[in-house]
């Protein structure tokens, strides 16, 4: 009786073993490539975004190196003989009463402008932020208290809010950045209790409970990555806010103490020969109204992606 045959095992290739993982590879670098281009086609079909990001790259580069763009000193270097000169070569955005070069103030104006209204959105979104995955997440009266007081604040004007605030606190940009940004605090108290209360609901949040997690891991582990999106969202439509706010609070009076530039001041100073000296106002105004409405755009394009 013959011996029955075995069937024969074919032991593949050392690189066939090694397929996978390049494959896997491959599939990464194709989907880094694919996103690099969705980002380039959307920047090249949306001019609108496109332009938003150059002057915020450009506002960013005023408020960490004013001086890289202008050597003219925007307090000291006074030209009595060019006093109200009109743009020129020598003067872009002309110059003000006193001979100061107003390209330069602007320039010199971005740095309390920007870093206040970045003071102002953080106070916002760590202290909303708090309130609101706590009051989502306890839930019960903490939840009631803190809902009824947000309402209370959303029912008064943010500006009116502020300069409550800020009288209370006293004059000064830093005061004016804490006041608007507890102004906006009930803001991003709606959106991250929201937000947690869509969370809690999920499967997934009750198998964690179910693991032994406790409620601070689940919502450092849980909660705060998947509302992150919608918060950030907040928090960039928000800077625009935080900008046009302190600068009507400094063009009120409340802001910066001249002779330092500042946006909102410039535009209170410039309205006295606005008259016969039209780029005193128009130049710092376009700085707001760009740096506001190129925040709001951004915001929106992320806004859009997460949807």
């Amino acid at each position: 009786m013959s011996a029955p045959v075995l069937p024969s095992v074919v032991v593949p290739p050392q690189q066939d073993l090694k397929q996978p993982a390049k494959s896997l590879n491959t599939r990464r670098s194709g989907a880094v490539d694919s996103r690099s281009k969705r980002a380039v086609r959307a920047l090249i079909t949306q001019p609108g975004l496109l332009l938003a990001l150059l002057f915020c790259a450009v506002v960013i580069a005023w408020t960490i190196a004013p001086s890289a763009f202008t050597s003219i000193d925007p307090v000291d270097d006074l030209d009595s003989a060019a006093s109200l000169s009109g743009p020129s070569s020598a003067h872009w955005f002309g110059t003000d009463a006193l001979g100061r070069d107003v390209f330069s103030r602007v320039v010199h104006g971005t740095r309390v402008s920007v870093i206040a209204a970045v003071i102002a959105t953080s106070l916002s979104l760590v202290v909303g932020s708090i309130l609101g995955v706590t009051a989502g997440y306890i839930g019960g009266w903490f939840d009631s208290v803190i809902s009824r007081t947000v309402d209370v604040l959303v029912a008064i004007p943010s500006l009116l809010l502020s300069m409550a605030v800020v009288s209370i606190l006293g004059f000064g940009v830093t005061n004016v950045a804490i006041a608007v940004g507890v102004a906006g605090i009930p803001s991003f108290v709606r959106i991250t209790r929201a937000e947690t209360l869509r969370i809690k609901s999920f499967a997934y949040i009750d198998a964690s409970r179910a693991m032994g997690q406790g409620n601070l891991r689940i919502i450092f582990a849980h909660v705060l990555p998947n509302a992150a999106g919608a918060v950030f969202v907040l928090a960039a439509l928000d800077l625009g806010g935080a900008v046009l706010s302190i600068s009507a609070l400094s063009f009120l009076g409340f802001g910066n103490v001249p002779p330092t530039p500042e946006w909102g001041s410039m535009v209170s100073e410039g309205r006295v020969h606005i008259a016969g000296a039209w780029w005193l106002t128009t130049f710092p105004g376009l700085a707001i109204a760009g740096l506001v409405l190129s925040a709001n755009r951004i915001s929106r394009q992320f806004g859009a992606r997460r949807r």
